[in-house]
């Protein structure tokens, strides 16, 4: 009997091969072919990984070059006409990361993780053709190593709902366009083999939809199903609306998530009536913790009261793209933590264990006996618990800084002196070859302490020393020192883990290596004063402090399960606002307390989120508590439709906020004009994730565009994230641009 089952699996590599291999790609030095050989063996690789842990369910069409959203525009033909004249990769390379001649698409989170999709642009002028050959060649390469693979497509409801119109109106007016496409593709796939299973992946079913968007669901999976295999799959939470809605089409299976979905049991009955098979995520998709075998085993059995024990396939919660690929690579990990991971070739494992103990079959006692005492030194170990966190976090009495906005900005513009329209950057440079050599140098003990900082110190010279030359004039130290925006901070703080081989997609060739939580979080030290008070030296111009926030520092690392995140945010606030104190009492007059994730961490289901902001708000404001009125506080978001969360920002109280907005123009401003946002605004004036430089008139183009939602005085001018990833001379460039386009609009509004 079949009966375990994999939603999609990492693509980037064990050792991020594929990522190596497109930036050389991008920098010229190899050809496109030597890209397609290194993906020809990673998917051969990650199918065997897959088949030789007993997977049945293993899918085709998950790998991707940069992103399966992205494969989908180019599968369809939805191609902006910007990029209409070019072909083959530099098409496709050109959609997501733009070109000389044109801006690339928009890029945003992929529902509430740290993974962004490139944005599919739409148009009802539009006419799609179908391409399927990356599809077709995928299959039939697995099935040349003898594995006959599920075929994972993106569903057309979760495609159109992740849209933008470009020429206005609403995507799902599209369907009829595309749905078409995705039969023409369905006949394709049975062409190829008898009974192919296609997985359509649906996570947009996990929202609050409106009516007209559920009505969509049985016309589009009964013309989708009507001949084929079909699974459709939700992830992230409960989808409990749509799953009333497809069991009355002829689909041959559901995939629900029983980890962040716990109300799916309330669609168990439902769903035993349509005689469904019931693909049960059981296994953790986005967490790294070794899974609980018996506590599985108990909601599986809970499942089968209902659900006919052989209509149900054991599975991941979601896609293994979210964690690690392998915890073979960790070798420095202290054993008795390592003991309480599983990453994605680790949860192959517990999958097939489990699913073959759910069905009674002879499996190792070993196993079980192992996972229950993993998960019963994790629950012991004193590693985890310190009272004192407890007791501080438990009798915190101050929970805001002093005084309002109006007092508090009249005193810092007093004091620092800032023009209208004012110039930053949101604060990491580009980080050189050495910069990372010696990083890797130090903490393997290879060269002393003494080096290490003559290294650093010499970055934030130049770094400064470029600043001063290019005429910013609040300046950041460039961040040298860090790693990650997290994980340096998670080094220093006690109840942190961290890996050496640990890394996770987050857009195209970007990978981040998240810490993880593992128990109760405190700061034994300053973290970041001694880099920024140096930088400071070196100026006269002010210094931007540069810190990580709480709810981002908590939804970009691994957390711990065993107690609510709420309680470990606030646990990271304290910590942070003891550093904000340090940072002001050396003089630092502008600190950013960023909250880049804040968005990402809300809930898919609307009526989770004033619980979440209610929180999430309360721990920013703990974080910059002890901030006295005349040190300005700054906060940076990434990419996020703010129309929905603007009071929350309000809320939050910063002083002054940057936020991407460069690929989307001034509409995500507008939102700030229409509540009458008092507090001031940088919104990016360039993006950062192509490496494209603007000229001054393109840059003069987004000022004015802001300057017709908000005034001079309430705005600064500032790329729109982080210049981490970026080269010098493109850098350097785009700031002199940046500059110079400031210094004219200035002129013109004089």
């Amino acid at each position: 009997m079949s009966n375990n089952y994999v939603v999609g699996f990492p693509r980037i590599g064990e050792q991020r091969e594929l990522k190596k291999i497109l930036e050389e790609f991008w920098a010229k030095k190899c050809s496109f072919n030597e890209v397609k050989e290194v993906a020809s063996k990673l998917k051969k690789r990650h199918w065997n990984y897959q088949k030789n842990a007993g997977i049945e369910h293993i899918s085709s069409n998950d790998f991707s070059l940069y992103d399966n959203i992205l494969d989908t525009s180019y599968m369809l033909g939805a191609i902006p006409k910007r990029f209409s004249h070019l072909k083959n990769e530099d098409l496709y390379f050109a959609m997501a990361r733009g070109n000389k001649e044109a801006t690339a698409c928009e890029m945003t989170k992929w529902f509430n993780t740290n993974y962004h999709y490139i944005v599919p642009e739409l148009s009802l002028e539009d006419k799609y053709t179908l391409d399927a050959s990356k599809l077709i060649e995928e299959y039939l390469e697995a099935k040349k190593l003898g594995i006959k693979t599920k075929i994972n497509l993106i569903g057309p409801i979760t495609y159109l709902g992740l849209s933008k119109r470009v020429d206005g109106g609403d995507c799902y007016e599209l369907l009829n366009k595309i749905l078409p496409l995705y039969e023409e593709l369905l006949k394709k796939i049975r062409e190829l083999d008898d009974d192919i299973l296609v997985q359509f992946d649906e996570p947009i079913f996990v929202k609050n939809l409106d009516d007209k968007v559920y009505s969509l669901i049985k016309y589009t999976y009964d013309k989708l199903a009507k001949n084929s295999k079909v699974a459709v799959i939700t992830y992230f939470e409960h989808s409990k609306e749509a799953t009333n809605m497809l069991v009355h089409t002829p689909i041959w299976a559901i995939g629900l998530d029983f980890i962040y979905g716990k109300k799916n049991l309330d669609s168990l009955e439902i769903i035993k009536k349509s005689g469904k098979k019931l693909i049960a995520g059981i296994v953790d998709g986005r967490n790294i913790w070794k899974n609980d075998f018996q506590m599985s085993l108990n909601i599986l059995d809970d499942i089968s009261k209902t659900v006919k024990k052989e209509n149900i396939l054991v599975g991941s919660s979601c896609s293994l793209l979210h964690v690690p690929f392998s915890l073979k690579y960790e070798e420095k990990m202290s054993s008795e933590v390592k003991n309480w991971l599983s990453y994605a070739v680790e949860k192959l494992d517990e999958i097939f264990n489990i699913s073959q103990k759910f069905l009674e079959k002879d499996v190792c006692q070993k196993e079980f006996e192992a996972n229950y005492k993993a998960n019963q030194s994790r629950k012991n170990s004193i590693l985890i618990h310190d009272k004192d966190v407890l007791s501080r976090v438990n009798s915190l009495t101050i929970l805001q800084r002093d005084g309002l906005f109006e007092e508090r900005i009249k005193i810092q513009k007093s004091i620092l002196g800032y023009a209208d329209l004012a110039t930053t950057t949101i604060g990491s440079f580009p980080q050189t070859s050495e910069l990372r050599l010696t990083r890797r140098a130090f903490k393997k003990s290879l060269i002393t302490q003494e080096d290490y900082k003559e290294v650093m110190k010499s970055y934030i010279d130049e770094c400064v020393a470029m600043q001063e030359e290019i005429g910013l004039e609040v300046l950041v130290h460039g961040e040298p020192e860090r790693n990650d925006m997290v994980e340096y901070f998670g080094e220093q703080l006690k109840g942190y883990g961290f890996s050496q081989n640990g890394w996770v997609q987050s857009y195209g060739s970007r990978c981040v290596k998240p810490p993880f939580i593992y128990g109760d979080i405190s700061r034994a030290k300053p973290m970041t004063v001694e880099w920024i008070e140096y930088a400071q030296s070196k100026t006269k111009k002010i210094m931007k402090g540069m810190l990580t926030g709480p709810v981002t520092i908590l939804n970009w690392s691994f957390v711990r399960d065993d107690i609510p995140r709420s309680e470990v945010s606030k646990q990271i606030a304290v910590a942070l606002s003891d550093e904000v104190d340090d940072l002001q009492n050396a003089g630092i007059k502008i600190i950013q307390v960023d909250e880049a994730a804040f968005k990402e961490g809300y809930p898919l289901r609307l009526e989770n989120i004033k619980e979440y902001e209610s929180w999430a708000v309360r721990d920013f404001k703990i974080s910059v508590s002890k901030a006295k009125k005349q040190t300005q506080i700054h906060t940076h978001m990434c990419y996020s439709e703010f129309n929905d969360i603007i009071e929350t920002i309000e809320a939050m109280d910063a002083d002054v906020i940057t936020i991407e907005t460069a690929r989307s123009g001034n509409e995500l401003l507008k939102i700030f004009k229409k509540v009458g946002y008092k507090q001031e605004v940088g919104p990016g004036v360039y993006d950062i994730h192509s490496p494209r430089v603007p000229s001054v008139q393109e840059i003069k183009k987004q000022i004015k565009l802001l300057l017709e939602v908000l005034p001079k005085e309430q705005l600064w001018i500032n790329p729109d994230c982080g210049l981490k990833t970026r080269k010098d001379k493109e850098t350097k460039e785009a700031l002199i641009n940046m500059v110079e386009a400031v210094r004219q609009v200035r002129i013109e509004l004089a």
